[in-house]
């Protein structure tokens, strides 16, 4: 990728992703195969006057050889090393840019008793960490560049570097990359006409949406009283804009987690722990998924869905328009930081305390007496289609339109 474009990208994640400020540490969390996008991240960091720039590196291809080879009870266990890692720069304030480029499907062959048990480890460990982040006391950003095994699943049938070529075409995309514009500018043109949306919504503080299409979704999410809806970027506690994924197209708040009853279909694969899920379905009751059923994948979402007693429970719902720039490109990225920006999506799991008011002030015990779920996982799932319809319901029992034919109708 030309240098020009990476340098921009990069300025784009430090400057307007997770807005670093002068002095501040920046922690980036990057796949190995991802270390030249890293570098460039680590450089507009210090043009931009970081304290200090950290780097915690994944190798997908060791954690797959681990999880073959490691005995179950390895999973079981987290270090304390990477537990203080994140914990202790959290707590000195540091930003976060996560680099997203896993390989769709790389963990298909191991024991999903393993994946649980690494995951439940990880969570429980992690929880203060996750807190600060759902809670936006430090600044984060989800960002993705491509990588040769990722780009092939998406692009089968193009040589590798065709692949990878073609993968940055639909991410630049993805950013609203206009050659000869400044995407700094770009972008924050887009986060002021997604900061209206979400006014829209807050303005009407709906009791429920009601989610229906062709494909069998039938659907009615509660919301808490005193949601608040977000999109493009938001304000930490210390008052700092950031935008916590590039690229982002969604509106979303928190649903009443014993609020959701109904059917739903996923409408895209879902790539979850390196294991890709497809046309699958849910039923809930009382906010429980209480049946199930997936072509492909069925036994990675059942592991999904019992991590813990909150991750069958909803803790998101996004709104995003059918017509949206990555939906109107046609692919299918398998990963959910580009998916879930073409498609409406809901969320397993824990919901983000700033979805309702004054919730990034809540303990957990606070938040579930206001209605949001609890989860060591947040893990979002495709919903939206071309004739999805999505009406809002006042507290007198008023329907309002709010997406129709998959777009916004208002």
């Amino acid at each position: 990728m030309d240098q020009e474009i990476l340098t921009q990208y990069a300025n784009l994640v430090v400057k307007v992703g997770v807005n670093l400020q002068k002095d501040q540490i920046l922690v980036i969390q990057s796949p190995i195969g991802c270390a030249d996008f890293a570098h460039c991240i680590a450089e507009a960091a210090f043009d931009a006057g970081a304290h200090d720039v950290v780097v915690s590196w994944a190798d997908e291809d060791l954690a797959h050889l681990r999880f073959q080879r490691g005995k179950t009870e390895l999973f079981r266990e987290f270090p304390d090393w990477r537990h203080a890692f994140y914990t202790d720069y959290a707590e000195q304030g540091a930003a976060f840019v996560s680099i997203a480029a896993n390989s769709p499907g790389l963990f298909q062959d191991v024991d999903p008793q393993k994946m649980q048990l690494a995951a439940q480890a990880a969570g429980a460990a992690l929880s203060e960490y996750r807190t600060r982040m759902m809670k936006n006391q430090n600044t984060w950003c989800v960002v993705s560049v491509p990588t040769p095994a990722w780009a092939k699943k998406v692009f089968p049938d193009l040589t590798s570097d065709e692949a990878v070529q073609k993968l940055w075409q639909a991410i630049l995309s993805s950013l609203h990359y206009e050659k000869g514009k400044d995407l700094t500018a770009i972008w924050h043109d887009h986060i002021a006409a997604m900061q209206r949306t979400a006014a829209f919504l807050n303005e009407h503080q709906f009791r429920r949406l009601h989610y229906t299409n062709g494909l069998g979704t039938d659907l009615t999410v509660e919301l808490p009283e005193g949601h608040i809806w977000a999109g493009g970027a938001e304000e930490s506690t210390t008052g700092v804009l950031f935008a916590a994924n590039m690229p982002t197209e969604e509106v979303y708040t928190a649903p009443k987690r014993d609020g959701v009853n109904g059917t739903v279909v996923a409408t895209r694969p879902l790539n979850f722990a390196g294991n890709v899920i497809e046309d699958f379905r849910l039923t809930f009751q009382d906010g429980e998924v209480v049946d199930f059923d997936a072509k492909k994948g069925k036994e990675a979402l059942k592991t999904l869905l019992t991590t813990d007693k909150g991750s069958c429970r909803l803790g998101e719902a996004a709104l995003v328009p059918y017509d949206s720039p990555i939906s109107r490109g046609g692919v299918l990225f398998y990963n959910t930081l580009f998916d879930e920006n073409a498609s409406c999506h809901l969320a397993f799991g824990k919901a983000y305390p700033t979805s309702i008011k004054d919730g990034e002030k809540m303990d957990t015990e606070e938040l579930l007496k206001r209605g949001l779920n609890d989860s060591l996982l947040h893990e979002d799932f495709m919903v939206g289609s071309r004739d999805l319809c999505v009406t809002g319901v006042l507290v007198d029992g008023t329907e309002v339109p709010v997406m129709k034919e998959g777009n916004f109708a208002f």
